[in-house]
């Protein structure tokens, strides 16, 4: 089934004026937007139109109650100057996952991957062809009944805009342990999904380690800050004795699409993978005794991250530098190879854009 979309174009493209050498991550905006409205049956509505502000009223349920959820996405142009996405259907899932966690209406298989292959289509030339950029794609969808009561909006609107990005991190990171304040609690919680308002109660403790000179935090479990979770921005892996472990999902962790996506990897170049509680006492031991061989962060945004250095109880712990025989640097090799359309797609992974 195709969507009825209609289109309206920018009259003048503003991608002449884009230095895609020099370009601040989630900073330059792409000329469109798609937008879908859903009004207590059906999503209808939907369209293509420039990027541009939308009306608001002071009561509207997402600002009141963060009644919204979100997805990451990346577009690629690979060597035959094709636009493509890395495993979209994973994202499609996640999103509803999301919806459904948060009452709101799921969106269609076909009105998804109708208003990327469409949007796409239209911004193509926002999509980067210098090396290690992409074209940052944002969905969302959020309640917005003008109504101030604790109940699931009856109307919502979903929205996709683009964004072309480098690195998130440009360098390896340090990182700190948090022990005192929670991401996302345990036991019924909303960690496992994208919901806005999970990111928010982050900024203040992300702020303090800023301070003492940290990129990022290790989140730790709300029971006890005894088990390794994730970092704000990227699932957690590390390798151990030549051991590649990483925590098990969980109702307070996010099962990023990048994270499934490098233990498969892992497992086609044989290394051991171990999905598992992961005690901060563990990571600290492996550290002091020189057996923490990597440790980096995996996410759509961050793809994979190196860590250089963790901070636990005032103490910091640097790790060895990254070379090209380690598990991380060869895993986004593969990555890389992959999007670009340098090496078979044998997993099925690149979905190619229509008309790209």
């Amino acid at each position: 089934m195709s969507y009825d979309i209609e289109i309206s174009k920018i009259q003048s493209s503003r991608v002449s004026t884009v230095d895609f050498s020099n370009i601040e991550f989630g900073k330059v905006l792409s000329d469109h937007m798609f937008i879908s409205e859903y009004n207590k049956s059906e999503w209808q509505s939907s369209r293509i139109e420039p990027y541009a502000p939308i009306p608001l009223l002071p009561a509207v349920t997402v600002l009141h109650y963060a009644q919204s959820v979100f997805e990451g996405m990346k577009a690629f142009c690979n060597k035959n100057n094709e636009i493509v996405l890395f495993r979209p259907e994973k994202n499609f899932k996640r999103l509803n996952s999301s919806c459904r966690r948060l009452c709101i209406p799921e969106i269609s298989k076909e009105l998804f991957f109708d208003a990327l292959d469409k949007l796409l289509t239209i911004d193509k030339q926002w999509v980067p062809k210098e090396p290690g950029m992409s074209l940052y794609i944002r969905p969302f969808i959020f309640g917005s009944d003008e109504y101030v009561g604790i109940r699931p909006s009856d109307t919502y609107k979903f929205i996709i805009f683009t964004c072309p990005v480098g690195a998130y991190y440009s360098e390896p990171v340090r990182v700190k342990i948090e022990t005192q304040y929670t991401r996302a609690p345990q036991s019924g919680g909303t960690g496992s999904v994208k919901a806005s308002g999970n990111y928010a109660g982050t900024l203040y403790p992300a702020k303090l380690a800023k301070e003492q000179g940290y990129d990022q935090l290790i989140w730790t479990d709300s029971n006890e800050h005894k088990f390794i979770e994730e970092a704000g921005t990227m699932n957690l892996f590390f390798v151990i004795d030549n051991v590649l472990i990483t925590p098990k999902t969980s109702d307070s962790i996010l099962p990023g699409i990048t994270r499934d996506s490098i233990i498969e990897i892992a497992k086609g170049m044989g290394v051991k993978v171990e999905e598992r509680e992961i005690s901060v006492e563990e990571i600290i031991k492996a550290a002091k005794d020189n057996r923490l061989q990597e440790a980096f962060g995996a996410g759509t945004a961050a793809t994979i991250t190196q860590i250089k250095t963790i901070g636990y109880n005032n103490e910091d712990y640097n790790l060895p530098s990254v070379n090209s025989d380690n598990f991380s640097k060869k895993a986004l090799n593969y990555l890389d190879d992959l999007k670009l359309g340098n090496i078979e797609d044998t997993k099925n992974w690149i979905y190619i854009i229509n008309n790209s």
